[in-house]
């Protein structure tokens, strides 16, 4: 008999890929070692996050049948080396001054790799843990939200004590090195497993199980509502989001005069914040429920960007942008079980990948209208507001998807009384 393995290593080898390719959410700790060193503006600089989320995106909604057909192990090498080249060739576009070198690089290879690192685990943990889907989506996307609290402090140090080049060099190999280690233990559960007791604590009632509301496959989501109004929240909490994150530095430096140290250790924290928020948020919306859970999101953070630009107090400041840090990652821990509630898991992982391609549009409009606004105005603070109002639209799409999911539910309800 064939011996299985061990779920919470899966676990484990999951967040070591998910630690390492989530770096790219310390980006900002190059924005300026660039801008200053070789003259390019912040917009230059910013497309190379941009071109990467853009990559990411469209790499997991392409790459989900490579997935599905040769595993998460093989997929996992294949992140493995398309990030591992693409950060280490950074250190050559660099040395050569080539900002097309670094898009190609950093945005291209390394967005592949993010893209098919991201989506592996996630999909294997959600059929490693069909008992927990809350935790196993929390678990499978925390790390990427740590990651910039180990990797900040890190680049940082290294920057100044070796140089840009040698940076990219030596983040490139040691990245390379976790993700290979961690995807040789990545696997499938063997057809039919499920976790010991799971059949027990179902038919016990010890463990709440809830219906989804259709069992839908990929093309057939993408002709509902619901699909677009899931595709429009993801991505105006991505825009403000990772516009603050790619940007996180110098703003801070900007806002409340933080020192370029102070400066680093907060994107540190914030990486705390993010991962946390992405398991913590994922727990959460066990209970309350995925839609009131986006809405959350939407009404915290309408006030705090409002609000942001005018603030001067440090610890306020950092405050306010913990909030975001962590209902942005909350929104990504909480897209794969609420495509589970309304779509199913017939063909979870391919939904998955065509929402998250939200995430590369965003990936691209959030950095760069931000970076626009400083080249234009001198400040990262004047695109705030807009974000604002772009949370004021995302909280009305959530009512209409509330009121949408609703309906459904009363049709299926009706359907099945007539039936019985």
């Amino acid at each position: 008999m064939e011996k299985v393995k061990n779920r919470w290593l899966i676990a484990l080898s999951a967040v070591g890929i998910h630690l390492s390719i989530g770096s790219v959410y310390a980006w900002s700790n190059f924005t300026q070692p660039l801008t200053e060193q070789y003259g390019w503006s912040d917009s230059q600089v910013q497309l190379t996050f941009s071109l990467a989320i853009l990559f990411l995106g469209l790499s997991a909604a392409f790459m989900g049948h490579f997935v599905e057909k040769y595993g998460p192990k093989a997929a996992g090498l294949v992140a493995a080396a398309f990030f591992g080249v693409g950060v280490a060739g950074s250190g050559v576009a660099v040395i050569m001054e080539s900002l097309t070198l670094l898009y190609f690089f950093y945005g291209a290879l390394g967005g592949i790799g993010l893209g098919v690192g991201y989506i592996a685990p996630v999909s294997t943990l959600v059929k490693w843990f069909p008992d927990r889907r809350g935790l196993a989506t929390g678990l499978a996307i925390m790390g990427f939200g740590f990651a910039a609290a180990i990797a900040s402090p890190i680049m940082d140090a290294l920057i100044q004590s070796t140089g840009i080049a040698n940076t990219f060099f030596i983040l490139g190999i040691s990245y390379f090195m976790i993700m290979l280690l961690s995807s040789l233990y990545l696997e499938k559960p063997p057809k039919g497993w499920l976790p010991e007791g799971f059949n027990e604590k179902a038919s016990t009632s010890k463990m709440k199980v809830n219906e989804d509301l259709a069992q839908l496959t990929a093309n057939e989501a993408v002709k509902t509502k619901r699909f677009y109004f899931l595709w429009l929240m993801l991505f105006i909490n991505v825009t403000c989001g990772i516009a603050v994150i790619s940007a996180m530095k110098p703003l801070a430096i900007e806002s409340v005069g933080l020192t370029a140290g102070a400066a680093a250790a907060l994107v540190g924290v914030l990486g705390i914040a993010n991962g946390l928020g992405r398991i913590g948020w994922a727990a959460v919306s066990d209970y309350i429920g995925r839609p009131n859970t986006y809405t959350t999101f939407f009404v915290l953070q309408i006030p705090i960007f409002f609000f942001l630009p005018s603030i001067t107090h440090q610890v306020v400041y950092a405050v306010m942008v913990v909030i975001v840090y962590a209902c942005y990652g909350g929104g990504f821990a909480s897209v794969p079980a609420y495509i589970g509630d309304i779509f199913g898991t017939k063909q979870l992982g391919a939904i998955h990948g065509y929402i998250l391609t939200a995430w590369s549009a965003a990936g691209l409009a959030g950095p760069m209208f931000a970076a626009w606004m400083k080249d234009t105005t001198g400040s990262y603070a004047a695109s705030l507001n807009f974000f604002s109002g772009l949370f004021i639209l995302a909280l009305i799409i959530s009512i209409l998807t509330r009121l949408d999911i609703k309906k459904i539910k009363k049709e299926k309800e009706s359907k099945e009384k007539l039936v019985s």
